[in-house]
This record gives structure tokens, sequence and C-alpha cells, in this order.
């Protein structure tokens, strides 16, 4: 079986599915990945302590978010559930839960209804047990093994992520901060810094501007440890900015 690649990508929130730019980008760039088994998501948007997994049956989504049209409330992606996955998730992590009430949320299913629209691969959600950087790197080299069975695992982000910080205009130019923080963060990955990249607080520029909270950097850190012992190759595959806010995303292997 194909040994899978890691993904970190940065989903941005529902409306940037109507970004036509974005949507190719995520398409061309699954049309590129070997079909998944399984596909394993953390998304910046559930933090719950210890470890959790999500419903391993078709579930509602959750729509994590509020006061937008009322169509983005209406999207669907009834992907089937993973029961196996789960089973090797607590196989790989001592102390993990279940929550089989717990569906997709928009930081999961926005980015694989552009990369998997057919809604046919196997789809389990993990939560973030903590936001601290070696944690969940420790997290996801232990989740490492999941790749040679045929598992694409997915840190689902965003490489800046400052709401009040937005710049007028889904096509400005980005603010200083956010093109420095990018620029280094592209840098450290594809040059494979990681003692830089897990103290990234203290290392990267304007990093408390670009991450008020960590939570939108840190499924980064999970996609690191998954390739650590082996790594292959790590690219950048989506750059840019939405509002000033880098799009930056990457593979790895």
């Amino acid at each position: 079986m194909t040994r899978m690649p890691v993904l970190y990508l940065s989903h941005g929130a529902p409306p940037l599915a109507d970004d036509a730019v974005w949507t190719a980008e995520l398409a061309r760039w699954s049309a590129d990945l070997p079909r998944p088994e399984a596909i394993l998501m953390v998304s910046a948007h559930w933090e719950e302590a210890p470890l959790t997994v999500g419903a391993t049956r078709t579930v509602p989504l959750v729509y994590d978010f509020w006061g937008f049209p009322e169509h983005y409330y209406r999207v669907r992606y009834e992907a089937p559930g993973a029961p196996g996955l789960a089973e090797d998730v607590r196989r790989l992590v001592p102390g993990v839960h279940q929550d089989e009430e717990r569906g997709l949320d928009h930081g999961a299913y926005v980015p694989l209804v552009e990369m998997f629209p057919d809604a046919d691969i196997p789809v389990l959600q993990m939560s973030m047990p903590s936001l601290e950087p070696a944690r969940l790197f420790e997290v996801g080299r232990s989740l490492a093994p999941l790749r040679d069975q045929g598992v694409l695992i997915v840190g689902s982000g965003f490489t800046t992520h400052n709401l009040r910080e937005l710049s007028p205009g889904a096509d400005a130019s980005p603010p200083a901060w956010s093109a420095e923080f990018d620029d280094w963060t592209d840098r450290a990955v594809r040059g494979g810094d990681i003692d830089a990249l897990l103290d990234f607080r203290a290392k990267a520029p304007a990093a408390r501007i670009a991450h008020p909270r960590a939570e939108h950097f840190a499924p980064l850190f999970v996609a690191l440890g998954a390739d650590a012992d082996a790594p292959s190759g790590r690219r950048s595959v989506v750059d840019g900015y939405w509002f000033g806010l880098a799009k930056r995303s990457f593979q790895f292997g």
C-alpha cells in the first residue's frame, strides 16, 4: 500500500468556499494525491481533553459559526464513518475517548467538500487535547503508522489568523505582520526547523499578532509530528492571502 502524505491546510471561514481561486487550488491538490483509504481530520475548531475521536457513523455536521447567510447552513457532507480508524487511533494513542454524537466541524468539512466532493471516503475527526506544540507533535508522531495503512492525516487551520486585523477586501495586500509570519513559516517548514516551529511564540516574527490564540496554527504540529521519523519532502502547495490572512498550506511526503 502506498504510504500517504500528510497535509496541513488553511481552511478559512465558510465563505472561502465561494472563492474560485482557493477552491480550484484545493481541487488540483487532491487530484494529485493517492486515493486515501480513510481521512483523519484534526481541525482548529475542536479542542477537547483528553484526546477524543468523533462519530464513527454519518451524523449531522457541526455548523460552528454564526451570522452567515442561510445557504452556508445547508451544506451537507455525508461521508461514511471510520470505526476501524477510530480503533487504530485508540491503539496508537493511550487514553482516547469517543464522542459518537460529534460530527465534522467547518474546519473539516469545508476543505473536504472541495477536495473530495463525492464524500465516498471514510472520515474521522479527532480533537486537539492541548495547544502545546510539543504535545501535539508527539500525538502526530504516534499517529504516523496510519500513513502506511492508507490514511490521509490532515491538519486544518490557517497560517495566520487574527480576525480583528482583517484587511478590507479578499484580494487586499497582506499587512506586514501576516506576510512576515507567513514567510518565516514557509522557510522553517521547508527547511525542517522543527525546534523553531515548536517555539514559534519566541522565534517567529509578529507571532502574537498572527495568532492571538494558537488554535489555527496548532494542527501544523500534528502534521509535522506525523512526518517526523521519516521526512520525505516538505513543500508549500497553496500560498497567497485572503482578507490579509495567509492561506499557506503544506504537503509532507
